[in-house]
């Protein structure tokens, strides 16, 4: 039976920037979740500028929530984050604890 190396890893992304950064998400299996891949993040946050102060981001589909996560350790003001699956949304929650910062 073939291993995939990644196999440890598939459940989990990194922040990648900001005060963050290295931090790791996790989150459980579900239908269609796919996180966002670091190297798409990267560009997208090249593009829109290493410190997002002041600006408001919504992340649809929030799936592991990399991408409101990512925005949030790069100071953006808000983040709003839309997920369906009641057990994703659950651990969003558990990660905004976790990280510290105020649910609304």
């Amino acid at each position: 039976m073939a291993s995939n190396k990644h196999d440890k890893h598939n459940n989990q992304v990194r922040i990648i920037g900001g005060q963050c950064r290295g931090r790791k998400l996790t989150f459980s299996s579900a239908d269609g979740l796919r996180p966002t891949p670091d190297s798409v993040r990267e560009r997208l946050f090249n593009w829109l500028g290493q410190d997002l102060t002041g600006l408001k981001i919504l992340d649809l589909f929030a799936g592991s929530g990399a991408l409101g996560f990512e925005a949030a350790s790069r100071n953006a003001a808000e983040v709003a984050m839309v997920e369906i699956n009641r057990n994703t949304f659950q651990n969003l929650q558990k990660h905004i604890r976790q990280f510290g910062w105020q649910e609304k």
